[in-house]
This record gives structure tokens, sequence and C-alpha cells, in this order.
């Protein structure tokens, strides 16, 4: 019979990983170092970029200057999240399967899916999301009316939501690995599909592919709604409807839930290296 005593503490077990991942990351600080300078140089080129398009009109698809940094803010902080915590171990699962070094995952007592998805932070990413909360901050200088403090708590809890949407979707892509052996193109598709989500749902209007795409990103695969929804909510611009929201934390849930039993389904079907 197994007791509380013998169950693992997750918590602590998060701290370890955390831990491993500042030892291994400044046990190469100069690799860090360049990391750190290649996402302030990317940072810096997106800002000049639109501050140009926004020198030359004042509004793009109902967007201000302010309005839309904290759209860029906002997407910056979710794709910083997934990439620190896990966009490194869902890209890795391919190479257990392959390796057959998943066998050591599975027969440790903890669950399976904590260990891959946690195993490795890519701690660089972190300064991504600092660097986002700044130009929130400074997005929020610009708007007519602050946000609430109830529209702040409920931005923050929907950070989470799209962090958890986001996850969902790269867990189920990576467990295909068991099926195709290797899936290099892990990397790709986020890119792919994250790259319509850096722009807020209003922009893909105007022409019959632009409403396609707006309807396929909306309500098949919702990664326009996750990301505009609480850039929305923290710029106080009016969520129409306002039952989306509540579409996209139920989604959320749906899509986690669908993500853990696709993992679990790929490991029924797991051939390990000793058999």
């Amino acid at each position: 019979m197994t007791t509380k005593a013998d169950q693992p503490d997750y918590y602590r077990v998060w701290l370890t990983f955390l831990r491993n991942s500042f030892l291994r990351e400044f046990s190469f600080r100069s690799n860090f170092i360049i990391n750190i300078i290649t996402r302030a140089f990317w940072f810096v080129s997106q800002l000049l970029f639109y501050e140009i398009i926004y020198t030359n009109v004042p509004m793009v698809a109902g967007w201000t200057r302010a309005e839309y940094f904290g759209f860029m803010a906002t997407t910056m902080l979710v794709n910083s999240m997934v990439e620190t915590f896990f966009m490194p171990n869902c890209a890795q699962l391919s190479e257990h399967i392959r390796k057959g070094t998943l066998d050591f995952a599975l027969v440790k007592p903890i669950d399976t899916q904590f260990l891959i998805s946690f195993e490795r932070i890519n701690l660089p990413m972190l300064f991504q999301s600092g660097i986002a909360l700044v130009l929130l901050g400074y997005s929020l200088q610009g708007i007519e009316q602050l946000p609430s403090l109830v529209n702040v708590i409920s931005y923050i809890g929907l950070i989470g939501v799209a962090t958890v949407f986001f996850y969902s979707l790269m867990i189920a892509l990576a467990s295909t690995s068991v099926w195709f052996g290797r899936n290099t193109g892990l990397y790709d598709f986020w890119f792919y599909v994250t790259i319509f989500a850096r722009y807020p749902s209003d922009i893909y209007s105007g022409s019959p592919i632009a409403e396609m795409l707006r309807f396929a990103f909306s309500y098949i695969l919702p990664i326009l709604v996750v990301m505009t929804i609480p850039a929305r909510l923290i710029v106080s611009k009016t969520l129409e409807p306002n039952w989306m929201t509540g579409c996209v934390v139920l989604t959320t849930a749906v899509a986690f839930f669908v993500s853990r039993r696709v993992f679990q389904w790929s490991l029924s079907n797991y051939r390990s290296a000793s058999s």
C-alpha cells in the first residue's frame, strides 16, 4: 500500500531541475551571455519595426501604438514561458525514444509526463520575460484607461491559460515521436503556428483568405484568441464577444486533458530499448 510519505514531492523535484539547469547554464557562461544578447537583439529589432509602422499610421486594425505594444508584450510573455519550461523537454522527447533513454524515466517513481516536461529549463528565455514585462509597463503608460485590479489578476490567469494551451499542443505533437521515431519538425511547427499568433485576431480581415485564417485559428485551433483576449484585457479594450474568455479556459482544459491522454497512449505503444 502506498503511503503519503512514499509520494514524490513534485515541488522539490522541480527545484532540483531548476538548480541543475542553473549549474548547466553557468558552466558555459559565454553561451548564456550570447543567448541573452541574441534575445535582446531580436527584441530591439521587433520594437523598431513596429515603431516605424506607427510613425506612419496612428492605428492598425483598431490597435493603437500603445495597445499593440501591450499585445506584443503578452505574446512575448507566453512564448517565453513555453520556451523556458517546455520547449527543450518536448524537443528532447524524440531523442529519448530514439535512444531508449525513455526507459529510465518510466521506471522512476514519479509521473512520467511531469518528468519529461520539466527536466530541463531554458534559463536565458527568462530574460525575454523580463523585457516583456518592461514593455508591458511602457505600453500601459500610453493607454487612456489603466486596467483595474480585477483585470490584472485575470490577465495573469489568462497568461497561464495560454501557456497551458500551447504546452498541450506541444506535448501532444512531441508524443507522435513514438510512431515516427524522430520528430525533428517540432521547432519548425512551433514557429509556423506561433507566427500567426504574433498578431491580434483583428488583423485577419478584409479578404476571404484572411477570414479563413481567422476562423481556423480562432475556433479550430484557437491560438489567436488565447493571445488576443489577455492582451485586450490588460489594455482595457472591449472583449467581443465577452463569453470568449470562458470558452478559452474551457478549450484549454479540454486540450490539456486530450494531450494527457495522447501522451499516455503514446507510452502504451512505446517499445522500450530492452524489449
